[in-house]
C-alpha cells in the first residue's frame, strides 16, 4: 500500500510562491505516475500537473504552465510542485495521487483514475492580499 501526505501549503501574497511535497511511503514513487490535483470550494477538483514514471516526462494544466514545476526526489521518495507567481485562482486544497501505469500522466486530469489516493488531508493553499 503506497501512503501518500502532502505538506507545504500556506497563505501567501498575490505573486509569491511555495513548495509543496507529496511524501511517499511502501513503495518508490519513481515506478509510480505521480499527479497533483486540486479543489476550490465548490468546485470540482481539477489536475494541475503530473510526471511520469517511465520517463520522467511532465504535464500541466494550461492555468499553470510557465509557473508551476513537478519534480521528483527519488532519495527521498517525495515529488514536489514548485509554484511561482502565484494567484488568488490558485487557492486551493492540493492533493497528490500516485499510479504504477507508465503513461498514466495522460489521466492527469481525472484524480479517480489514479490506483493510490492521498492518504493525508491535502494541504492547503490561500492566495490573498
Amino acid at each position: 500500500q503506497v501512503q501518500l501526505v502532502e505538506s507545504g501549503g500556506d497563505s501567501v501574497q498575490p505573486g509569491g510562491s511555495l513548495r509543496l511535497s507529496c511524501a511517499a511511503s511502501g513503495y518508490p514513487l519513481d515506478h509510480h505516475a505521480i499527479g497533483w490535483f486540486r479543489q476550490a470550494p465548490g468546485q470540482e477538483r481539477e489536475g494541475v500537473s503530473c510526471i511520469s514514471s517511465s520517463d520522467g516526462s511532465t504535464v500541466y494544466t494550461d492555468s499553470v504552465k510557465g509557473r508551476f514545476t513537478i519534480t521528483r526526489d527519488s532519495a527521498k521518495n517525495t515529488v514536489y510542485l514548485q509554484m511561482t507567481s502565484l494567484k488568488p485562482e490558485d487557492s486551493a486544497v492540493y492533493y497528490c495521487a500516485a499510479d504504477p501505469g507508465k503513461d498514466w500522466c495522460r489521466n492527469y486530469n481525472n484524480y479517480d483514475s489514479f490506483y493510490f489516493p492521498s492518504t493525508g488531508q491535502g494541504t492547503q493553499v490561500t492566495v490573498s492580499s
